[in-house]
């Protein structure tokens, strides 16, 4: 896997290993990161099935043309 270095103030570093209960920086960062990425996957899946159903009410509701 590819890697990319980025540099960040020491303090949110140190607050990200805190609240990630992670020792290492590097790791803190990463548990963090992977899990807002799976909360975005999460949310898109909630609200791609919320849509779909919706759409498939809208389509039942409406009246038949012709």
């Amino acid at each position: 896997m590819a890697k990319v270095n980025i540099s960040l103030d020491a303090e949110l570093a140190v607050e990200a290993m805190v609240l990630a209960g992670i020792g290492s920086p590097q790791d803190a960062i990463e548990a963090i990161v992977r899990d807002y990425i799976a909360r975005g996957h999460r949310t898109e899946a909630r609200t791609e099935l919320k849509d779909q159903g919706l759409r498939e009410l809208d389509v039942k509701a409406q009246d038949p043309q012709g």
